[in-house]
């Protein structure tokens, strides 16, 4: 392996995408991946490390941006590890995933190619603002507590106010609840020195009834004040149902705890979902895009000819 800090930029396109959201083009007899690309780019590009087999480079300068690159509806989409692909247009995101599926189902399931007849994804109506929940990472900051995404390869927290792909009622919730916990007694866990008690703040929305549960994950339920000011947050939002407390205490990444308290309201939101009226928890497992995994049940139930309710 060379690590090569100051070598001058060459010239590369970018033809594919990996699983990961890296571009890949290619520089002699080199495969090179270069993140924060998209299939047509023209770049300049410095190569950072090179392997006998690959490379890894990062811009210098873009040459000539693809047909299929776009804005990225985020402002801190170059920063934040949460989306990969907001650089490139919908349509060629489907593409691109088609693509990755067939591959995969020949190089991992060892179909031969003429033996696959993939019927085309199907897109969703709309691409952003569909997540029914949001789960943030809370850290101490300068000005506050910080709550977000962290930046890809590292644990590095991009702080956010909103969030183009989770659903637009959660919005609001961000700034103002980062706000109210900052002005607790309530330190944020520190992953290094395994010291403080808030670890994640948690938003579900119905889709279709915009009943809204917010879920609180912590070391402890030994936090002053904790009822009081779930009350308060279901005074001032009409459309929240209720405040949840979920305890984590062991010192590694996963998410939620065995045992979630209620401390204010109800457990669950009501949710209507393929002809189900649903009760969902804090910490149940559903699936984030609602419109499309409803679609995918009704394409189901179509295909398999099933007896429906």
């Amino acid at each position: 392996m060379a690590i090569l800090p100051k070598n001058p930029p060459v010239s590369i396109e970018i033809t594919d995408l990996t699983e990961q959201g890296d571009g890949v083009g290619r520089w002699e007899n080199l495969v090179v991946f270069v993140p924060g690309t998209v299939p047509g780019d023209r770049l300049e590009v410095v190569l950072t490390e090179i392997k006998p087999k690959f490379a890894r480079g990062k811009v210098q300068r873009l040459v000539t941006p693809s047909p299929a690159r776009v804005r990225s509806h985020c402002i801190v989409a170059d920063k934040c590890g949460g989306c990969d692909w907001q650089a490139l247009n919908y349509e060629t995101q489907l593409q691109l995933k088609q693509t990755q599926v067939t591959q995969t189902l020949q190089r991992v399931g060892g179909f031969a190619p003429e033996t696959l007849a993939i019927a085309p994804i199907v897109g969703a109506a709309a691409p952003y603002r569909y997540r029914n929940k949001a789960t943030f990472p809370l850290a101490a900051g300068a000005q506050g507590i910080k709550a977000g995404y962290y930046q890809r390869g590292s644990h590095r927290l991009i702080n956010l106010n909103a969030c183009p792909v989770q659903d637009e009622r959660l919005d609001v919730f961000l700034a103002e609840i980062k706000h109210d916990l900052a002005q607790r007694s309530w330190p944020p866990y520190n992953e290094t020195t395994r010291h403080g008690h808030l670890r994640h703040l948690s938003l579900r929305v119905g889709r279709r009834t915009g009943q809204i549960l917010l879920t609180l994950v912590a070391t402890t339920d030994r936090l002053p004040g904790a009822t009081d000011q779930a009350q308060a947050w279901l005074d001032r939002y009409p459309g929240l149902r209720g405040v949840l407390l979920n305890l984590q205490p062991q010192a590694t990444n996963r998410i939620l705890g065995p045992v979630t308290h209620c401390l204010a309201g109800q457990d669950w939101i009501e949710e209507h979902f393929a002809g189900l009226v649903l009760r969902l928890r804090g910490d149940a497992f559903f699936q984030v895009h609602t419109e499309q995994a409803e679609s995918l049940v009704y394409h189901l139930r179509d295909r398999l000819a099933l007896q429906w309710y």
